[in-house]
């Protein structure tokens, strides 16, 4: 049941990835820890996030926002050494409750509509791209907080969704360099593949059927739930 969860997780979370420009590791990262663990479920988390937005981009890239792609960039490059250092050094029930309270936390602040003025500066780019890639190396959550920056720099929307799918691919691609020892399933990525594609290009017709409001909402309830999930599995286990 677990599995068939985290499959269907992966498709609802490329569908969303595709309407809003986050979502894809909200939703499904936390059911795939349930299934694989803390250390291999984000790292395939990372897998998939980098084809998600590979995809993403490459159906928006004509309107990314360079300069703020590259400060994002910048920050979330420094963060995956040290978060990566964390993954390793926790216990997994620990890094389970971690996994957990990160997405489930974050995707709260989104829902509160948390702004923050002093990221419109060039180093506020520079500390929202630094949480988003040790979050997203340590947990694979690395939406919310560039979801915070979109909404304190107001950055419209036709520019974020690319943008952020520069910032991903990087993180990812990064988070997977430094996770080089995880040992993931072969036929539960192959499946999670297929359905990351069959998400995305689901995604552009579903986001006119659902609406970008309703889609966020779908996106933090769906990561609470999920958190919320980790973290008493992490606890029961500990």
């Amino acid at each position: 049941m677990e599995l068939v969860l985290a499959v269907g997780a992966v498709v609802v979370g490329a569908v969303l990835q595709r309407s809003t420009g986050l979502g894809f590791a909200l939703v499904s990262g936390p059911l795939l820890v349930l299934v694989l663990g803390p250390y291999e479920g984000v790292a395939l988390a990372n897998l998939l996030s980098l084809l998600t937005s590979s995809l993403v981009l490459a159906a928006t890239w004509r309107t990314v926002e360079v300069r703020a792609a590259a400060m994002l960039s910048a920050g979330a490059v420094v963060a995956i050494v040290p978060g990566a250092a964390l993954a390793r050094a926790l216990p997994d029930p620990v890094l389970l409750v971690v996994v957990g309270g990160l997405a489930a936390g974050a995707a709260g602040l989104v829902a509160a509509g948390c702004r923050f003025p002093g990221l419109v500066r060039p180093s506020g780019s520079l500390v929202a791209g630094f949480v988003s890639g040790f979050s997203n190396v340590t947990a694979g959550v690395g939406g919310p907080a560039l979801a915070v920056y979109g909404a304190s720099t107001r950055l419209p929307a036709a520019g974020f969704v690319p943008t952020v799918q520069v910032v991903g691919i990087v993180t990812n691609a990064l988070s997977l360099a430094v996770k080089h020892d995880a040992h993931l399933p072969g036929g539960l990525v192959l499946g999670c593949v297929v359905a990351v594609l069959a998400g995305t290009l689901g995604g552009r017709w579903i986001a006119g059927l659902l609406g970008e409001r309703a889609g966020r909402s779908v996106v933090l309830s769906l990561a609470i739930a999920g958190g919320a999930l980790s973290v008493l599995k992490g606890m029961l286990a500990s």
